[in-house]
């Protein structure tokens, strides 16, 4: 069961991961940024946890993963305030990709250590996760004040590049998967959100289209990446209450009627249409 959950799992979301940059390369930024970060390969991953192990270590790997996204934002803004500093740099792309996953593993270890400490002082796993969407809702609304330029690629992604990204998804929501099953709920959380689709979104996109493409997307990234922390929170409750399928499905659509489509609009209306 265990072996079965951590490939399907991988699978799905590796097929998924290719789906988003697909979705951002032909919508441009914004729509493919808002739309694209639906919650995705969080499906596979939080189903694969709750199979893998009990309903405690599901409840804590899902509850840490607001605060992941909140270091995914961390991650996104990097994308946007660093490459305008780097003009002269021989190499701004690995620079920006360096200094994007330095800081997400720096937040990141911070984090759980954060946590370990919040635990023993018997803070709950549920006011972890509000704390952690609160954020992520204030650091994506700030993303996205200014409007920036969000157009549609013009060039296509090379193949190889849309097999590496769903590669690195793979990896990342098995490693998750197999983490949580071990006994390190609060690691296997972290690894589910770790921004392998993020990351080689940008890169993609950076290379096909240059950065302007990817500087515009990171935002509405951002901000649709919330429903990703919705979506664990109310999986949280559901998929114990209802099981993995239906429970998954009653997440998905509160995530995305709550979140994503409301977000959609909103960003819609204040910038220019791409």
């Amino acid at each position: 069961m265990l072996s079965t959950s951590v490939l399907v799992s991988a699978f799905l979301a590796g097929c998924i991961a290719v789906l988003v940059t697909l979705a951002i390369e032909r919508w441009g930024g914004l729509t493919g940024g808002i739309l694209g970060t639906m919650p995705s390969t969080i499906l596979p991953a939080a189903a694969g946890i709750y199979l893998a192990g009990d309903e405690v270590l599901f409840a804590q790997s899902l509850a840490i993963m607001p605060l992941g996204m909140l270091i995914n934002g961390i991650f996104l803004s990097v994308w946007i305030y660093l490459p305008p500093r780097l003009e002269r740099s021989k190499s701004p792309l690995f620079a920006t990709a360096l200094g994007a996953l330095a800081t997400w593993f720096i937040c990141g270890m911070l984090m759980l250590f954060g946590v370990e400490y919040a635990l023993e002082l018997g803070v709950s796993s549920w006011s972890m996760a509000t704390l952690g969407l609160l954020l992520i809702i204030g650091l994506a609304v700030r993303m996205n004040w200014n409007v920036r330029e969000a157009p549609k690629g013009s060039e296509p992604v090379a193949f190889s590049v849309l097999i590496l990204r769903g590669s690195a998804a793979a990896a990342a929501i098995g490693a998750a998967v197999w983490l949580s099953s071990q006994g390190h709920p609060f690691i296997a959380g972290l690894a589910a959100v770790f921004p392998a689709i993020f990351l080689t979104s940008m890169v993609a996109l950076w290379l096909a289209q240059g950065p302007t493409v990817p500087r515009g997307a990171a935002g509405p990234m951002a901000l649709g990446g919330v429903s990703v922390a919705i979506y664990a929170m109310v999986a949280m409750y559901s998929l114990p209450e209802w099981g993995v399928y239906f429970g998954s499905l009653v997440a998905w659509i509160a995530a995305v009627l709550g979140w994503s489509l409301p977000a959609y609009f909103v960003l819609k209306a204040r910038v220019i249409p791409d």
